[in-house]
């Protein structure tokens, strides 16, 4: 196992009817601004029990945050909130809400322009503002780590950053938000899940035992519980389960100590800034073709997958590997998600204006062994049309 520091202050509040807590988890004094994406919040009582919740703290409200933040959007934020010297954020939302907030943390006491926050992915970052978080949507785990993937409209250009220092203070998990969530979400949430926890862990042999079994067990929950929380949206025990799941997937727990892919990621975000295609279902795209092409570099990991997840034990190397990756791909399918590049009407003009933009922003060594390079990312795209 590789040396690792591991490192996270957010603290969870999970339950129903939890969202009254954010009186003892504000400060009295705070000056807040509450971000949010759609109408949702608003439409389903959350954000009524939330402004009910900070009493009678001065709030203002941003709304409009994309499914994918745009810097646009997000730096009206940040000139509201230098204006009126409010001093502490709160995220209601998804992971798109989340993302924005740690960017709009950041950006407001940064010096400069916050545009380099994400070229440099976050290393130049050296204060920001306290936040904390409202979490509607299981999907990303943003809500307990310090990562971020912000776009910007005007070059399509898709870019994360990581800093310590954009760790939510605190994020309240209830469950039942989640019931009136629209299916697609839903299923993208599940599928964002598990592409997490693979990019984590189908990589090569690093002795990290609890981290391939907590990651094999994320797994196997997700594929069990994935098509019955779309058939029983009320069912808050499903529902919690997969927002723990979620959370779990991308807190840094099952990444501390093991290599990490992410190329799977890297590739998805150019298909979603070029394409605005849901940033869950680039991945099911992306990933099965990924998996193939670079089957022999992860072969031991993808017979442990086989085996631990998919319970394929009979055939050779190969045919198990082969089967692994079928069977992803079906779940992918199952839970109502297309995987190819066709299903969304593009064609080998994309692959070519995806491989474009990996080149214009850097990305020509992606993956565990930095092993990925634009020829192999082009096959991987050509092979997912």
């Amino acid at each position: 196992m590789n040396n690792f520091e591991f490192f996270n202050p957010t603290k969870i509040v999970f339950g129903t009817e939890t969202i009254a807590k954010l009186d003892q988890l504000v400060p009295a004094t705070a000056r807040v601004m509450v971000l949010l994406g759609g109408e949702s919040a608003r439409k389903n009582g959350t954000l009524a029990e939330v402004r009910a919740a900070l009493g009678s703290r001065e709030v203002h409200e941003f709304n409009g945050i994309e499914p994918n933040p745009t810097y646009e959007t997000l730096m009206q934020a940040v000139e509201i909130i230098r204006t009126e010297k409010l001093d502490f954020l709160l995220a209601v939302g998804g992971g798109s809400v989340i993302d924005g907030t740690k960017f709009v943390a950041a950006a407001v006491p940064f010096v400069g322009e916050p545009w380099d926050i994400l070229t440099s992915f976050g290393q130049n970052i050296s204060s920001a503002l306290p936040f904390g978080t409202v979490l509607t949507l299981p999907a990303t785990g943003s809500e307990m780590n310090h990562g971020a993937v912000i776009t910007q409209k005007a070059t399509q250009t898709k870019l994360p950053f990581m800093n310590p220092l954009v760790f939510p203070q605190f994020s309240i998990l209830d469950p039942s938000k989640t019931f009136t969530l629209p299916t697609r979400q839903i299923a993208n949430g599940v599928v964002d899940a598990f592409v997490h926890t693979v990019e984590q862990y189908l990589t090569y042999p690093a002795g990290g035992m609890v981290q391939d079994r907590y990651a094999e067990g994320l797994l196997n929950i997700l594929i069990e519980i994935g098509p019955k929380v779309l058939a029983n949206p009320q069912d808050y025990d499903l529902r919690a389960n997969l927002m723990w799941a979620a959370t779990q997937a991308l807190n840094g727990l099952i990444g501390a100590g093991v290599p990490q892919d992410w190329s799977t990621h890297m590739i998805g975000h150019e298909l979603t800034a070029l394409f605005d295609i849901d940033h869950a279902r680039t991945l099911a795209i992306v990933l099965p073709a990924n998996l193939a092409l670079r089957s022999e570099s992860k072969r031991e990991k993808l017979l442990q997958y086989a085996e631990r997840v998919w319970h394929i034990t009979e055939g050779t190397d190969a045919e198990r590997i082969a089967a692994a990756i079928h069977k992803t791909r079906e779940f992918f399918e199952a839970m109502g998600i297309q995987t190819r590049l066709a299903d969304y009407g593009l064609s080998q003009d994309a692959v070519d204006a995806v491989v474009k933009q990996l080149a214009a922003h850097g990305m020509t060594a992606l993956g565990e062994r930095q092993d990925v390079t634009l020829a192999m990312s082009r096959q991987i795209l050509e092979n997912s049309l």
